[in-house]
């Protein structure tokens, strides 16, 4: 299974990005897909998650209105939708998917976000 990443760049505070991720194989295979993020020396942390139907979503507080996440299994790709972009933002993201209890992982995108 390889996830790949997509959709990352340079983008001034208050701007948008739509973040990309790209599954081998049809994405309703996994039970949940998210997207985590990691920025320079601070632990990886999960930004938003989606179930395998798209029922149920969950949000990093600190993103919520923001940041909306989607996937669409007819394209086996996920999606983030990252609105009003804050410095704060400027980190790797990486994509994540689960099938029982084996995660797989992207190998991430850089995001940087300028003043």
């Amino acid at each position: 299974v390889q996830l790949v990443e997509s959709g990352g760049g340079l983008v001034q505070a208050g701007g948008s990005l739509r973040l990309s991720c790209a599954a081998s194989i049809t994405t309703s295979s996994f039970n949940v897909m998210a997207w985590h993020r990691q920025a320079p020396g601070k632990q990886r942390e999960l930004v938003a998650a989606i179930t395998g139907g798209s029922d149920f979503t969950n949000y990093l507080d600190s993103v919520k209105g923001r940041f909306t996440i989607s996937r669409d299994n007819a394209k086996n790709t996920m999606y983030l939708q990252m609105n009003s972009l804050k410095l704060d933002s400027t980190a790797v993201y990486y994509c994540a998917a689960k099938i029982r209890s084996i995660n797989y992982w992207g190998h991430g995108t850089q995001v940087t976000v300028s003043s």
